[in-house]
């Protein structure tokens, strides 16, 4: 199942999950997620799936990774088709 990575800006919370909207912008596409984790992987730089925790607006499928970059965190938003 292809992924493609979608820039978002977040919009608040709703219930206990924070909801994503996508700008309209796509980055890279890849035959599967996991090559983008497996590539990761292989950087050394550790990944956790955070795709429960958000909501995708207008996505119906979706996945959310995040990754720390110093003191900050790097939030990568997957559609899934």
């Amino acid at each position: 199942m292809p992924a493609t990575e979608l820039f978002v800006t977040s919009m608040g919370v709703v219930g206990d999950k924070e909801l994503l909207v996508p700008t309209g912008k796509q980055g890279s596409t890849y035959p599967h997620v996991q090559d983008w984790v497996t590539a990761k992987l292989k950087a050394k730089t550790s990944v956790k799936d955070i795709s429960t925790l958000v909501l995708v607006k207008g996505i119906k499928q979706w996945a959310v990774y995040e990754e720390k970059s110093g003191s900050k965190k790097i939030r990568t938003v997957f559609k899934i088709t």
